[in-house]
Formats: C-alpha cells, sequence, structure tokens
C-alpha cells in the first residue's frame, strides 16, 4: 500500500532526520509522530507486532474460554462478546501500525473505544447485572448511545486526539476502580479474584506509559510499544479470570437449583 508519493516522504523525512543529527539538533516529530524505521511494509514494526501479538493472546484464551466453559454460565455470553470486540480492535490497532492512513487510524481509535466500553459493560454486567437483569438494558443502551455520539463527534465535527485520550482515559480509570471495588469486596469468598486486581491494577500502570515522549529506541521501540507488549500477559491474565469465574457462577448457579 505505500505509493511513489509515500515512499517519497519517507525517504524525505529520514534525510531530514540526519540533517538534524548532524547539526546536533534534537530531532523533531513529523506531522505529530516520531519517525520510525520501517521494515518491509510495516511502518512501526514494534507496535505493529505487539499487537498482532495481543490479538492472537486474545484469540487463543477465547478458544480456551469456549472449550473450558458451558455456554450455560450466567456471564458466557458477555465474555464471548468481549473477547470478539477486544480481537476486532487489536486486528485494527494491527492494521493502523502497519499502515498509518486516514481511515486505518479512526478504525484503530474506533474500535479501541468499543472494546474500552465493552470492558465497562463487562464490569456491570459481573458487579450488577445478575441481581439486576434490567439494570444491564439502561447501561447497555447508555453505552451505545456514548460510542455513537464519540464516533459522530470525531469522524463529522473534529477529530480530537485530545478528547479521544481524555474520553477513554476516563472510562479505563471508572472500569479500574469499579472493578477493584468489587475484588475488595469479594476477595476473602473468591480465590480467583487476585487475578482480576492484578490485571486492572497492572494494566493502569502500564498505561503510563502513554503520557511518555521520548525519541524511538533504535527508531522501532517507544513508549506506545512498550505499553502494547506489557498488556501481552495482562491479557492473558484477565482472561484467565473470566474463565475462572464464569465456571465459579455456573457452580453457584448449579448449587442454587439443586437446594431449589
Amino acid at each position: 500500500g505505500w505509493t511513489c508519493r509515500d515512499d517519497c516522504q519517507y525517504e524525505c523525512m529520514w534525510l531530514t532526520v540526519q540533517l538534524y543529527q548532524r547539526g546536533g539538533h534534537r530531532v523533531p516529530q513529523f506531522h505529530g509522530k516520531w519517525p520510525f524505521r520501517r521494515f518491509l511494509c510495516f511502518q512501526e514494526p514494534a507496535s505493529a507486532a505487539a499487537s498482532f501479538l495481543n490479538g492472537l493472546a486474545s484469540l487463543v484464551m477465547l478458544r480456551r474460554y469456549r472449550a473450558a466453559v458451558p455456554p450455560a454460565a450466567p456471564t458466557y455470553p458477555t465474555c464471548v462478546a468481549f473477547a470478539a470486540v477486544s480481537l476486532n480492535a487489536w486486528v485494527w490497532s494491527t492494521v493502523f501500525h502497519t499502515r498509518d492512513t486516514a481511515l486505518t487510524e479512526k478504525l484503530d481509535y474506533f474500535c479501541a473505544s468499543a472494546a474500552i466500553l465493552h470492558s465497562v459493560y463487562l464490569c456491570c454486567v459481573r458487579t450488577l447485572g445478575l441481581q439486576r437483569p434490567a439494570l444491564i438494558s439502561i447501561c447497555r443502551a447508555f453505552l451505545l448511545l456514548f460510542l455513537t455520539c464519540h464516533i459522530s463527534y470525531l469522524s463529522l465535527v473534529r477529530f480530537d486526539y485530545g478528547y479521544n485520550l481524555a474520553a477513554n482515559a476516563a472510562l479505563g480509570m471508572l472500569t479500574v476502580a469499579w472493578w477493584l471495588r468489587w475484588c475488595l469486596g469479594h476477595g476473602r469468598r473468591l480465590p480467583h479474584v487476585w487475578k482480576c486486581a492484578a490485571a486492572v491494577l497492572l494494566l493502569q500502570a502500564l498505561a503510563l506509559l502513554e503520557l511518555l515522549d521520548f525519541p524511538p529506541l533504535l527508531w522501532v521501540l517507544d513508549a506506545h510499544a512498550l505499553w502494547h507488549i506489557g498488556t501481552i500477559p495482562l491479557n492473558v491474565l484477565f482472561y484467565s479470570f473470566l474463565m475462572d469465574d464464569s465456571l465459579y457462577l455456573l457452580k453457584a448457579n448449579s448449587d442454587l437449583l439443586k437446594v431449589d
């Protein structure tokens, strides 16, 4: 997908980088991005590889989840949908870091927002929805409305990077606080809860890398790539929690039916 114009821009960028370095000056960003060394067709090879591995981890854990957890588990459809939405987000993240265009950028950002909102929905279903089914419908409608307004604003009004970052960061912090509050209340009774607490805490800590801004190491590895690399084991840990928790809920429901 590299056109002659794209390749000229890439080569001219590196000529400019060399001039800055020869003059002893700090290398600037180009169009809001640090220069990255291309590998084959991959514009940001480290971030693309890390996104692919995150998607692969999501796919593997989804297959393990479906193999281990019967569909009768109360949270089965929500967890499977969460895995599918997350996998879709990692696919478009891989595409975007492979080839940065206006379309792939929007698909990456919008699908990432959908994954974050679905994580809020998953948290709502697990912590509140099992006892209050009507609340789930309200939560689902609100989150879909928010996603629609979010995408509409970025697409039709202004593609505001600052707003997008602030909105996703606020939703992420809300989800972390919500999960941790639930984990603190159920940690003694449910031994697998530590996996959820560890995953969300470490994920929040890794998100701080997004605030760092330094030239890529060897013009390949930047803070964003390091963040994506760090989320790979956390994906596996969180899916492991979902698997254990779904099996626990299935057993709890079975025991309750036997008592009835």
